[in-house]
């Protein structure tokens, strides 16, 4: 069974579930998977602070794969897949973001590594800069 929770970035950089669904609509299994993807947006979010990058849009797709068919007490997650989705202004703010987002990922998002000692955790990034101005 996969489970798989969204989480985007609202105006003050805080991260909410997507589709409608709030925090207390998730079970216990896809609160971790929400408190990772929040984890790593507040992370990269903080790492990107200091810079004069801009973050237009921010989204977080994390997915498990549980070891039972449904849902159960002893349900672990064997595969965990991150999907980090982004959307700046320029090349130059892309090629920042994607160093925090591997550095959020690898090393300072503590729930992400926690993550890492239940299951392996695999990540996609897709970074997209809309303007056409490299400055």
């Amino acid at each position: 069974m996969i489970q798989k929770v969204t989480a985007v970035m609202n105006g003050e950089g805080r991260f909410r579930p997507a589709d409608g669904r709030q925090i207390a609509d998730l079970n216990p299994k896809e609160l971790l998977l929400f408190a990772a993807a929040d984890c790593a947006g507040r992370t990269i979010t903080a790492l990107m602070k200091d810079r004069k990058s801009a973050i237009k849009s921010f989204e977080i797709a994390i997915e498990g794969t549980l070891s039972t068919p449904t849902l159960m007490a002893e349900s672990r997650y064997t595969t965990i897949n991150i999907l980090y989705n982004i959307e700046c202004r320029t090349l130059k703010e892309q090629i920042e973001i994607s160093r925090a987002v591997n550095l959020a990922h690898d090393k300072y998002c503590g729930l992400v590594q926690m993550l890492k000692m239940i299951a392996p955790v695999q990540r996609e990034i897709s970074i997209v800069a809309t303007d056409q101005v490299t400055a």
